[in-house]
């Protein structure tokens, strides 16, 4: 039984899923556009909402939280100069996934993860 099984495992162990996560938000914060698999785009926007709600609060605790999910400190720094001043009024759904068609390589579907 699944019970309490939560979020997607793309075959890999837990070390290198969560790397695969944290590379793909700190790309998404700083670039603020990626194109990624579906799935993944799917997995990263609870956590990428996670970090901006943080940088909205702006305290050096959520700073700290942030830095220990996300250890980077330039994206950690837009998150909370940028990102966080510019979703102020904002209540939440900062992040849009759009399809795309299906990779030409090993037929993936694909996505476009942005900030909005």
């Amino acid at each position: 039984m699944r019970h309490r099984i939560d979020g997607r495992h793309f075959n890999r162990p837990s070390d290198q899923r969560t790397a695969l996560y944290r590379s793909l938000v700190r790309e998404l914060v700083l670039h603020e556009r990626i194109q990624t698999t579906l799935a993944k785009a799917k997995e990263i926007q609870g956590i990428t909402e996670r970090m901006i709600t943080y940088g909205k609060k702006g305290t050096l605790h959520h700073r700290r939280i942030a830095l220990s999910h996300l250890p980077d400190k330039e994206a950690v720094g837009k998150l909370f100069d940028d990102l966080g001043k510019r979703y102020a009024q904002r209540p939440g759904g900062y992040t849009r996934v759009l399809k795309l068609g299906p990779r030409m390589g090993d037929g993936a579907s694909m996505a476009i993860i942005e900030l909005v």
